[in-house]
C-alpha cells in the first residue's frame, strides 16, 4: 500500500512522521509533494525510502491513500491538479476541516473521508476525528481505522458536528496551553516561583488530569466533588472560576464558528461558482 501526502507543512509532515514512528507505515510507503521541495526533501532526509516527487499530480498516480494537508484556499487549485488522475478505487482524505464532502464528492470520482488531526498526535495521542462519505465500504473504514488506532484515538462524528469537535480536539491545546501559560505567569508574579519551574508544574498537572479522566474513571464533575473540599482553598478559587470564566467558552466557540463559516462559503464559491448554504444553522446558541 501507497500512502500520499500533499502538502508537508506542520500537520502533514506531523503525520508523516507520527505514522513513521509509530510502525503505522514504512518510509518506503509513503510519497510526498510540496510547493517548497526543501521540506520534502528533508523529510527524505530523515526518514530513507520516503519518495519526494515534484508535482501533487505524481502524488495521486502513485498512491492508494492520498492525504491532502493543504490550507483550505488551495483546496481548489490541488484538486483541479489531481482529478485527472483520480481514481475510483483510490482514498482521498482532506484533514482540512470546512472542505466539506460535498465538494471532494462533487470534484472527484475517488472514495472520500475526512481526518481532522491534532498536535497531540504527534506524542502518538489524542483524537483522530473520522468522517467517511458515502462511497467508503466497511473495509475501507476499517482499514483507516486501524491505521489511524496507532497515533490517535479514532472518533467518527458528523459531519455538521465539524467544527465544534475539532475546536475540542484540534484547537483545544492551543486553548489549553493558553491556560497553562497565564497560570504560570501568576504563579510567578504572586509568587515569585521562577516561571520555567511554574509552567513544569501546570504542564505536569495537566497531563496527570488528563490521565484522571481518561483513565481514572473520574469525571469532570467527579473529580471536582472529590478535591473540592466546601470551605477550601480549592472551593474559593472555584467560585472566582464561575465569575469569570463562565461567559468566556461560549464567545470563543461563537468566534471559531464565523471563522469556519466564512471559509466553508468561500470554499463553495470556488468549486461551485456560487456561495452555498452552510453550517451557520449548526452554530451553538
Amino acid at each position: 500500500m501507497k500512502v500520499g501526502f500533499i502538502g508537508t507543512g506542520t500537520m502533514g509532515t506531523l503525520l508523516i512522521e507520527s505514522f513513521i514512528r509509530s510502525g503505522a507505515l514504512c518510509p518506503e510507503q509513503v510519497i510526498a509533494s510540496n510547493r517548497s521541495m526543501d521540506k520534502v526533501n528533508r523529510l527524505a532526509g530523515l526518514y530513507p525510502g520516503l519518495s519526494p516527487v515534484n508535482s501533487n499530480r505524481e502524488v495521486a498516480e502513485q498512491s492508494d491513500i492520498i492525504f491532502l494537508c493543504v490550507r483550505p484556499l488551495v483546496f481548489k487549485t490541488v484538486i483541479d491538479e489531481i482529478k485527472g488522475t483520480a481514481l475510483p478505487g483510490q482514498i482521498i482524505i482532506s484533514i482540512t476541516s470546512p472542505v466539506l464532502l460535498r465538494h471532494l464528492e462533487n470534484a472527484l470520482p475517488s472514495k472520500i473521508a475526512k481526518a481532522i488531526p491534532s498536535i497531540t498526535n504527534s506524542m502518538l495521542s489524542g483524537s483522530m476525528l473520522c468522517i467517511y462519505g458515502e462511497r467508503m465500504a466497511s473495509e475501507d473504514i476499517e482499514m483507516l481505522d486501524r491505521l489511524f488506532a496507532h497515533i490517535a484515538k479514532p472518533v467518527r462524528i458528523q459531519e455538521t458536528h465539524t467544527r465544534a469537535a475539532s475546536d475540542l480536539s484540534s484547537c483545544g491545546p492551543a486553548f489549553l496551553a493558553y491556560f497553562v501559560q497565564k497560570l504560570a505567569e501568576a504563579a510567578t508574579e504572586v509568587s515569585g516561583l521562577p516561571k520555567e519551574e511554574a509552567t513544569r508544574l501546570v504542564s505536569e498537572m495537566v497531563l496527570g488530569t488528563g490521565k484522571l479522566l481518561t483513565e481514572g474513571k473520574y469525571t469532570p464533575e467527579s473529580l471536582l466533588d472529590h478535591v473540592a473540599l466546601p470551605g477550601g482553598i480549592i472551593e474559593a478559587g472555584l467560585h472566582l472560576m464561575e465569575r469569570e470564566l463562565d461567559t468566556v467558552f461560549l464567545p470563543l466557540l461563537r468566534a471559531t464558528y464565523r471563522k469556519y463559516n466564512e471559509d466553508v462559503e468561500k470554499i463553495d464559491s470556488m468549486f461551485f461558482g456560487k456561495i452555498a448554504d452552510c453550517a451557520a444553522a449548526n452554530q451553538p446558541d
